[in-house]
């Protein structure tokens, strides 16, 4: 008999009853160090004093009145996420998948508007992960996420990550875009070689393209940068979908382009009921206030760097458990040798969340607010665990 939630997740037996700054306490007390971060979305833990303030201010106000009106907590994020980035137009929703559709229709809205609807292709990389809906899986074209769903939508064109060259081989008089994360996550925890993005964005400009950056995990301070693609100075692009941290813990996505890119986009050609609901933007403005203040990402960086250095020491302690580790900033991933569900499961039993990914990676991805203490701490449980898990590995 089915269950009445329908059974799509592989969910741990535990049930979190309330959380606190980079911990969560369970329904029978017991408290967790979060390197999960709800994958990636808790960007300032739980219980964030200014975040649950916006949110019961605006709660007391008006909750929801759609996008027939103006809404004024749109005009305030729009205008701040405009500042700090290339865009000069943003459209809200309610999710990373939605953002990158949306992302989607601006490109194919945008060759069609120029006279060129037959260039409607998006090159996107291999191991890349932009969402459970049909156009996100149909671009990931990976067999865990699509089987049973087809017939796929076409217009998807798939190269390695991290090879500007197969980008250029990859182009046809039908391409309007180039699709990419500048930090995969889902895929396995994959940093491109330096000088990708700048690449890319190079080709999209000689041969007239889109570049279309996937943010929805990396961005809003994850690698300790307000944008990953901020880590190459000077490289921009077109499009860029972001969600998760952006609202905290909040339901809230967000599509940003260019006025180039998005004049097409006229009243009519999309739109959301939720999207950009007073109740998301109360938070999300809040969100913003706390990763733009001064010296706030550059905290961020420094504490990553220093996971980073331990994670490799890690390694070098634990050969037998953990043979790489991979990422920047505050989005890190361990390449193990038992399976990552073996892991992950004894992290969890010792009192530290992490999230799986491709390749057999965990992932770690605490919360921005983090410090030297629950450095330490996270640490001292995969020691602990990966000294355990090696004694079962040599006794069998």
């Amino acid at each position: 008999m089915i269950s009445a939630v329908m059974p799509t997740y592989a969910r741990a037996d535990v049930v979190f009853e309330r959380g606190e700054g980079a911990y969560l306490f369970d329904s029978a007390g017991r408290r967790y160090l979060d390197f999960a971060s709800g994958v990636a979305v808790t960007a300032f833990g739980h219980a964030h004093p200014r975040l649950i303030a916006a949110l019961t201010e605006q709660a007391r106000k008006v909750w929801h009145t759609s996008n027939l009106f103006r809404v004024a907590g749109q005009e305030r994020v729009a205008a701040r996420l405009i500042s700090e980035s290339f865009a000069d137009t943003v459209f809200f929703c309610n999710s990373g998948t939605e953002a990158w559709e949306c992302g989607l229709k601006v490109i194919r809205r945008h060759f069609y508007d120029a006279g060129h609807p037959e260039r409607n292709r998006v090159i996107t990389c291999g191991a890349g992960f932009h969402g459970r809906t049909l156009a996100p899986i149909s671009a990931a074209k990976q067999e865990k996420l699509t089987k049973g769903f087809g017939p796929l939508l076409d217009g998807f064109d798939q190269v390695p990550f991290g090879d500007p060259d197969a980008v250029r081989a990859a182009i046809t008089p039908e391409t309007a875009a180039i699709c990419v994360e500048p930090v995969q996550g889902e895929g396995g925890i994959h940093v491109p070689p330096a000088g990708y993005l700048r690449a890319l964005r190079s080709i999209a400009d000689d041969h007239g393209l889109l570049l279309f950056f996937d943010e929805i995990q990396t961005g809003i301070g994850r690698i300790g940068t307000l944008f990953a693609h901020q880590r190459e100075q000077g490289v921009t692009p077109d499009v860029m979908c972001l969600a998760k941290g952006l609202g905290g813990g909040f339901p809230v996505g967000a599509c940003l382009a260019t006025e180039r890119a998005a004049a097409a986009m006229v009243a009519g050609s999309h739109g959301s009921t939720f999207g950009g609901n007073p109740l998301a933007m109360a938070v999300a403005d809040a969100v913003l206030e706390l990763v733009l203040e001064p010296g706030f990402l550059d905290g961020v960086a420094a504490i990553g760097e220093r996971l980073g250095a331990q994670l490799e020491s890690l390694i070098e302690r634990h050969p037998a458990v953990f043979t790489e580790a991979r990422g920047v900033g505050l989005m890190r991933g361990l390449k193990c040798q038992p399976t990552n569900t073996t892991v992950i499961d004894a992290l969890r039993r010792e009192g530290l969340l992490a999230v799986g990914a491709a390749d057999n990676v965990v992932r770690l991805l605490p919360p921005l607010i983090i410090g030297e203490s629950e450095v330490r701490e996270a640490i001292a449980i995969l020691d602990h665990v990966a000294t355990d898990l090696a004694k079962i590995g040599a006794a069998s």
